[in-house]
């Protein structure tokens, strides 16, 4: 079972990655949390820094290009051999950010973003198992960045503007890709518990 938690920064993605992660070992299941584009695999870790810290002025198609690369090593060195041993992989992020932040943020060619990464990746990671998008509003959003200081990355240092581009940009993607929208204002406990049950429905 392959399973993505999208969003954009601040909604708590990794946070209910790893609850679910937490969620499904305790049941005696094998569990492969992921955070692309870095995931822990040097070489992917190494194309995250050269997008996101190194302050590198990075065309937009750029940046598509080395997420979709990081996304490959992730799938290919981990994710894949996980789930073809039964296992369960839990990302937080997939290609869905690319849309986001390149697409609607950066201006490229979202049907661009679409072929290429169809083209690089197999069915299984286009069309995840599950897919949900955490998303609160702009004031939230503001709020919890502020609390959380000084942003220390590329896309997280953009002005307002472009951060309102990408947050209005989720709810486009989950309407394409039929996923699940859940209100990330509510408390760790009662979004756990949606996304709980509606895996668990199933």
């Amino acid at each position: 079972m392959y399973i993505v938690i999208e969003g954009q920064d601040g909604t708590g993605k990794s946070t209910q990655a790893e609850l679910l992660k937490n969620h499904f070992e305790s049941q005696g299941k094998t569990v492969v949390m992921l955070e692309e584009p870095d995931g822990d695999l040097p070489q992917a870790h190494d194309l995250h820094d050269m997008i996101l810290t190194r302050g590198y002025d990075l065309e937009p198609i750029t940046n598509v290009l080395l997420f979709t690369a990081a996304r490959v090593e992730l799938w290919k060195k981990i994710a894949e051999p996980a789930l073809k041993e039964g296992g369960i992989v839990i990302s937080a992020r997939n290609y869905w950010s690319t849309l986001a932040y390149q697409g609607y943020g950066e201006g490229v060619s979202r049907s661009k973003i679409i072929r290429l990464t169809k083209e690089m990746l197999p069915e299984k990671y286009v069309h995840p198992d599950y897919g949900f998008i955490l998303i609160v509003s702009d004031e939230v959003r503001l709020a919890r960045q502020k609390n959380r200081g000084k942003a220390t990355e590329t896309f997280e240092k953009k002005p307002n503007t472009f951060q309102q581009k990408v947050n209005a940009a989720y709810p486009h993607i989950a309407k394409e890709f039929g996923l699940t929208l859940i209100d990330a204002s509510a408390t760790i406990e009662e979004i756990f518990a949606k996304l709980q049950a509606i895996i668990e429905h199933d």
